[in-house]
């Protein structure tokens, strides 16, 4: 035998034995009794439910029945009762039923209700670091997002930070990419931004407002009044899902594509004390229907937005993309609050970092795949 057929013999022969060895485990079930499972500090995890009713006292940032947002979280509570078999039931409070729209945090964290569904970057005055966790301008998208909270360090730092205000979160929806918002007039250069007074949060708010804009944070219930009244020149929202259904088409004509909240996340964040009081099992149902709610919720914008898209064109809305002085500016601006906020918040600039090398990774990907693919489709 010469010396390649040798190895070619040896090789097949390797390779049966590993796969004779690899159906032989095959044809054994996967017994999980057998390997009582431990929790993260290395306890025995004991599962005392008994079908013992718990009561989650939940408060949202959305009206009552508000589409998608609101409704998702309605749906998750069906869900949690439904597999917990009745054990878990969860009490809705919409905005401003119990608790004001902007305080859940601190209604939560002080243990005035259990949890809450709103979105991070509303907390950044609590800690900027926060705002990151909704995403950046010209940053991730949902699932890349998603890939980094899961599979990137993401969550494990949220959690950690979240911990000092005595809360607990879990991803609880994406908006996917948001619409860059309505204008009363059409914006034509940079010059047209100059002390425009626009509701615009978070990060994007900051950027906008090293801009020249004049950004402001409204109630949801009070924008469209803002926009009839010109006390506001223009307003961001969600996308053309929930838009049309604000009207803002009918007094700020000129819609623009976005660039400052690419894949923007909603959460679900629970009473530290609260949950960790829960049976391992409740736990788990939790974090089952919480990743349900991420991902439905994402799926149903997109499904959403393609109608709406649609009748809003049906309605002669004009379309537009922003100036490329205006997209330059955004990004330098952008540059400019990540070095100042860096500088100030430790914890910012620790999650930027994580951010940053990742995003990195998924802009390489990205250019090899979806956008050769998006620009060939």
């Amino acid at each position: 035998m010469n010396r390649r057929d040798f190895f070619t013999t040896a090789t097949t022969a390797s390779a049966s034995i590993v796969l004779v060895g690899c159906n032989e485990k095959n044809r054994e079930a996967i017994d999980y009794s057998k390997h009582p499972e431990k929790s993260e500090s290395g306890t025995k995890r004991v599962n005392i439910n008994k079908n013992k009713k718990t009561t989650i006292k939940l408060a949202t940032s959305w009206p009552a029945s508000f589409p998608i947002m609101g409704v998702g979280v309605e749906r998750m509570a069906k869900r949690l009762k439904d597999i917990s078999g009745g054990s878990l039931d969860v009490k809705i409070y919409p905005k401003n039923v119990l608790i004001p729209d902007l305080a859940v945090f601190d209604a939560c964290s002080s243990g005035q209700i259990d949890a809450f569904h709103s979105g991070p970057y509303y907390w950044k005055g609590k800690n900027s670091a926060f705002s990151l966790y909704s995403g950046i301008p010209f940053g991730f998208t949902a699932e890349e997002i998603n890939s980094w909270m899961l599979f990137g360090g993401g969550m494990e730092l949220w959690r950690e930070q979240y911990a000092r205000y005595n809360l607990h979160p879990f991803m609880g929806g994406n908006t996917n990419i948001q619409m860059g918002g309505w204008f009363r007039s059409e914006i034509k250069s940079l010059a047209d931004m100059q002390g425009l007074k626009m509701r615009i949060p978070g990060l994007g708010g900051e950027v906008f407002s090293k801009m020249g804009v004049n950004s402001v944070l409204l109630p949801a219930g009070e924008i469209y009044t803002s926009l009839e009244r010109g006390v506001i020149d223009a307003t961001e929202w969600v996308g053309p899902a929930l838009d049309i259904k604000m009207g803002f088409y009918k007094v700020a004509p000129h819609y623009y594509s976005g660039w400052h909240e690419p894949g923007s996340i909603l959460e679900l964040t629970f009473n530290k004390q609260f949950y960790a009081k829960l049976s391992f099992e409740q736990q788990s149902m939790i974090e089952v229907a919480a990743s349900e709610m991420n991902s439905n919720m994402a799926y149903e914008f997109h499904s959403e937005n393609i109608k709406a898209l649609k009748q809003l064109k049906e309605l002669n809305i004009s379309m537009h993309q922003f100036p490329a002085d205006v997209v330059d500016e955004g990004k330098r601006a952008l540059k400019e609050v990540i070095a100042e906020l860096s500088e100030k918040n430790d914890d910012f600039k620790k999650v930027y970092s994580s951010i940053e090398s990742y995003l990195e990774l998924c802009r390489e990907w990205s250019d090899a795949s979806l956008r050769y693919f998006l620009n060939e489709r």
